[in-house]
């Protein structure tokens, strides 16, 4: 199948994609309303939940703007690499959890969102300079020799 088959194929089956999909496809992060879809010998995630998803969207800004920094980015607005955008999911992810969730076993993505609101306020409250300091920790998968 061609690249642009399978994406035009995506987008008719998974009309609402998981925000934090790399995370929960790297199995950093769970989230309870993730839908898992095959697709051409590939796994995509959906999101059941509108609300949740701009949600999602919105912590997802957030930790990317947050992260410029911590990655020594100039501008946050371009198209990062993919290491980067792990690092910024993962990490961010990872973070949060210890921020708010510690004691969990794995980021629970809806439920960290649901933490935020309910004792921050909001997302933008969040202590976004312990969370990026999950971010700088994060270290990718080594690829096996």
């Amino acid at each position: 199948m061609d690249e642009a088959a399978y994406r035009s194929a995506r987008g008719e089956i998974n009309r609402l994609p998981c925000v934090f999909e790399k995370a929960l496809l790297a199995r950093c992060a769970v989230c309870q309303l993730a839908s898992h879809r095959a697709l051409a010998e590939r796994e995509t995630i959906a999101c059941t939940s509108p609300v949740a998803r701009a949600e999602c969207g919105q912590l997802a800004g957030l930790l990317r703007e947050k992260s410029a920094f911590a990655l020594r980015l100039a501008s946050t607005r371009r198209v990062l690499p993919h290491a980067m955008v792990m690092k910024i999911q993962c990490g961010g992810l990872s973070g949060l959890r210890q921020a708010l969730d510690a004691d969990a076993p794995a980021p629970d993505v809806h439920r960290l969102v649901l933490l935020a609101r309910e004792r921050h306020g909001g997302l933008e409250a969040l202590p976004y300079s312990d969370i990026i300091q999950g971010v700088a920790a994060f270290e990718p998968r080594r690829r096996r020799p």
